[in-house]
């Protein structure tokens, strides 16, 4: 299969791309032309291997095809080329599950916006809108608003879950759908192209609408829940009287109510963010009528056990059979998304690309998301070595502590992967890591 990969990935104005790296590529081959398979991979190596900016002429200096193909290839890629960006997400949700998630496990996706700023009145959709890593008391920022959606996995080198980003949407504005909606529009379709796979979605306190109640059977809801929110018990039973049925069960209040006149608190270990901590909780079945109607909901109330007063955190979750030490640690898996924006701007430059077209502007931002996540399979399933650590502590002495590889590591590897296949002439397999230092060595002496 690789050699056929590798005939169909060559050019013979295009530099070698490593076979272990193309093997990850063909997860995304049916979303592709052949021509624009091609494209799409030297963009995707030139992204991944940049240490400048990633602009669509960056990525393709970075490709070494600056003066051998024309930039108009690579604009016509993002503006022209026929390709769905939702199917190229939808086909690497599939392979994420296949590869990383166990048979009988469910599948945890956390989800949540981010601005990507941008600068000119004819950018496609760029708007003044709320952007969480902003300055300022008013947090605004002026670009476009994406909505990620990412499916939390287990890598076998590192103790604590990863995000990886599969599906996106881009936020209309006010008056269009909303961003909760996209992302129940963005599960659903999940949900379908996952049959049989119980699927459990996290988010932050914004994302909740009554839509939610429109969720396939085989999907959950759980966000951490507002401090003003009221809650209700469950719908009480009918009477058999006349007149129309209650719907709303009896008040249980706001969370902070709930944890004062709770005196039904339990002692629970939850494993969150890397560590195991005793946590108390109470736990209610009751709505929230004000946001899903009479939908029947888990509320569970958490608090640290040195808090004297008070609650911690408070989630609702569609999910009532879940336990309440479970649901926390569900939704401690929310977290590792942020740092997906974090390092998918700081170290692949996704947003960097400066398109203005619809098409472009669509296209673009998934087509860097989708590179990360092909980075992280390939490292995972090719790329990862315990000497890594050792070689970056030895050039960065001031990681004295660091003992996992982070996403700048695996693109260092990648990046050294594929200078050593092309200097060895594309060998059949993965170059060894005794052949990328002794090539890393080379060229680090060539350069001195």
């Amino acid at each position: 299969m690789c050699s056929n990969l590798v005939e169909e990935a060559a050019d013979a104005s295009a530099p070698t791309i490593p076979a272990s790296l193309l093997s990850v590529f063909q997860i995304v081959r049916s979303c592709f032309t052949a021509p624009s398979f091609l494209v799409f991979c030297h963009l995707a190596v030139g992204m991944a291997t940049a240490t400048g900016r990633r602009t669509v002429t960056g990525m393709l200096t970075a490709a070494n095809l600056a003066g051998r193909w024309s930039h108009d290839r690579a604009h016509q890629f993002f503006s022209r080329a026929a390709w769905d960006p939702h199917q190229l997400g939808m086909t690497l949700a599939r392979a994420v599950v296949a590869h990383l998630v166990p048979e009988d496990a469910h599948v945890v996706v956390s989800v949540d916006d981010t601005l990507f700023r941008r600068r000119g009145k004819k950018v496609h959709q760029a708007r003044w809108a709320h952007d969480g890593s902003g300055r300022g008391k008013d947090k605004t920022g002026f670009g476009n608003t994406w909505v990620i959606l990412a499916v939390i996995v287990k890598l076998p080198f590192l103790p604590k879950p990863v995000a990886l980003p599969v599906l996106w949407a881009l936020w209309q504005g006010k008056g269009t759908a909303s961003r909760t909606q996209l992302a129940i529009a963005l599960v659903t379709d999940l949900a379908t192209a996952l049959p049989g796979r119980t699927i459990d979605l996290v988010a932050d306190a914004a994302y909740h609408h009554e839509d939610v109640t429109t969720l396939p059977g085989n999907v959950t809801w759980t966000f951490r829940l507002q401090r003003n929110a009221v809650l209700t018990g469950p719908t009480p039973p009918r009477t058999g009287r006349q007149g129309r049925p209650r719907k709303k069960g009896d008040k249980l209040g706001t969370p902070g109510q709930i944890a004062q006149d709770a005196d039904d608190w339990t002692t629970a270990q939850v494993n969150r963010y890397g560590a195991v901590e005793t946590v108390e909780v109470v736990q209610r079945e009751g709505q929230w009528y004000g946001a899903f109607k009479d939908l029947p909901m888990n509320a569970v109330i958490v608090r640290d056990q040195d808090t004297a007063t008070g609650y911690d955190l408070a989630l609702l979750s569609t999910d009532r059979t879940a336990g309440a030490a479970q649901l926390v640690e569900r939704y401690a898996c929310r977290w590792p998304i942020e740092p997906v924006f974090q390092h998918g701007r700081e170290d692949l430059g996704v947003g960097q690309a400066h398109n203005r077209t619809k098409r472009a502007v669509e296209r673009t931002v998934p087509f860097g998301l989708a590179v990360y996540t092909l980075t992280v399979l390939w490292y995972t399933l090719h790329g990862y070595h315990p000497a890594d650590i050792t070689d970056r502590r030895a050039n960065a002495p001031w990681y004295a502590s660091k003992s996992t590889p982070a996403l700048a590591d695996m693109l260092v590897k990648l990046r050294r992967t594929v200078i050593t296949a092309q200097v060895l002439g594309n060998p059949p397999g993965q170059p060894t890591d005794t052949e990328i230092q002794a090539v890393t060595r080379a060229w680090q002496a060539a350069s001195a």
